[in-house]
């Protein structure tokens, strides 16, 4: 399950920089440690039209983590750009 989770997040925050940010350049990285896989998607584009967005992929995100007692951080990254930060307990309800 934290598998097919992190796929996702990272599914929807590569799928978000291409509809939302105009970003040349985008870095995933996954990190293990403590039991905890932590998966961050930035990018170097705008965060977002006029700061709103009207989909449910930030949310959904943030839910799917939650079932598995993780967290999403979401938002702009100094210099410009944007960054989810998805922390996902590996030994988590399966």
């Amino acid at each position: 399950m934290v598998d097919a989770t992190a796929y996702r997040v990272i599914q929807e925050a590569l799928s978000n920089v291409l509809r939302h940010s105009d970003a040349t350049r985008v870095v995933v990285t996954l990190h293990h440690r403590n039991d905890v896989l932590r998966v961050c998607v930035s990018d170097n584009g705008r965060a977002s039209r006029g700061g709103r967005t009207t989909g449910w992929g930030l949310t959904g995100m943030r839910e799917r983590v939650a079932l598995l007692g993780g967290t999403v951080d979401t938002g702009t990254q100094d210099g410009g750009g944007f960054v989810v930060d998805a922390r996902i307990p590996a030994g988590g309800p399966s």
